[in-house]
């Protein structure tokens, strides 16, 4: 019995902000919502912020909603403008994921079986389905991950296309990269972003596998592993050292509320898609803890539990520092 999808599109006004351009979708992007809330929440407020940061679904333990058209963009893996994932990838939140429980797996269970149904109807296979983390590198699906089960998932998705009678793989690109026995030789051409996303891998793991510091110096004959031993598959430790956050109260009225510590706040809400202002240079990152800092403040707060005042203090960092 083909699951139900309850439509609450975000309106056409929105356009520009939310799903600015034409989509036709190659892949399937599987995300953890990081909080509590159900799939008509998540929905809402994905529909009514002020934020860019979009998705085409919801799946909670009861419902799977709609907010975006799916010959529409969404930005939602991080990986800019152009990139794969924001450009022809449809997002999927699972619900719930911040407490997991009894509701978190039901709410996956049902997502499991969406994003089969989802394949079967576009006549794809398992390999078109991705996690945040292939295209950025962030800890996205973050419960999915702790707990070691992307395989398992996707495993669970295959089984439910099968039952479905869908095709297990897609046709491939003539164009597609090859591989061998777990390692890929660099073509002319190649970039790494574009070997990561092809082989269902992040830049993170393909870097940390291969030893590349700069993911721009890969050279023509350059053998590279695609699996093996590494660390970037859990949670990176690299991000606090990357956003590290500054001690102390920021506010609006604060005398500290500008210099490189604003931006440094800032920059952490914009990793968690709190803070994008894609019309603006460098995001709007600009070291003035200002009305639209305090505002992204709250939002990141109200969604995280806290006291959304739009004040920056102890409590605000630990939970960023948290959920980078």
């Amino acid at each position: 019995m083909a699951i139900k999808v309850v439509k609450n599109l975000v309106s056409k006004e929105k356009y520009s902000l939310k799903c600015s351009n034409p989509m036709v979708p190659e892949y399937i992007t599987i995300h953890n919502t990081a909080n509590d809330a159900s799939a008509k929440n998540e929905i809402s407020f994905m529909k009514n912020n002020t934020s860019s940061t979009s998705f085409h679904f919801a799946v909670d333990d009861i419902e799977v909603i709609q907010g975006l058209p799916l010959n529409r963009n969404a930005w939602h893996t991080g990986d800019g403008t152009n990139g794969t994932g924001n450009r022809k990838s449809i997002g999927v939140e699972i619900c719930y994921s911040e407490s997991g429980g009894p509701k978190y797996k039901a709410a996956e269970k049902l997502a499991i079986k969406f994003v089969a149904q989802l394949l079967k109807e576009r006549g794809w296979g398992i390999d078109r389905v991705r996690k945040h983390q292939d295209w950025n590198g962030k800890y996205c699906p973050h419960r999915i991950l702790s707990e070691g089960r992307w395989d398992e998932v996707k495993a669970a998705i295959e089984a439910e296309l099968k039952a479905l009678g869908g095709k297990t793989t897609s046709k491939p690109s003539s164009s597609a990269p090859k591989a061998s026995g777990g390692t890929y030789t660099v073509k002319k051409g190649d970039t790494l972003s574009a070997i990561a996303k092809e082989h269902g891998v992040s830049m993170a793991t393909l870097q940390s596998l291969n030893g590349i510091k700069n993911p721009n110096l890969i050279k023509v004959g350059q053998v590279l592993k695609l699996t093996g031993s590494s660390t970037s598959s859990t949670k990176p430790s690299s991000k606090k050292t990357l956003y590290a956050l500054p001690s102390g109260i920021y506010k609006v009225t604060s005398p500290m509320r500008k210099g490189d510590d604003v931006r440094q706040i800032q920059k952490a809400l914009a990793a968690l898609y709190f803070y994008p202002d894609k019309g603006a240079k460098n995001n709007g990152i600009d070291g003035v803890y200002g009305p639209k800092t305090a505002n992204a403040v709250k939002r990141f707060q109200s969604v995280n539990g806290l006291t959304a005042d739009g004040i920056y203090g102890p409590k605000t960092k630990a939970k960023l520092e948290e959920k980078l």
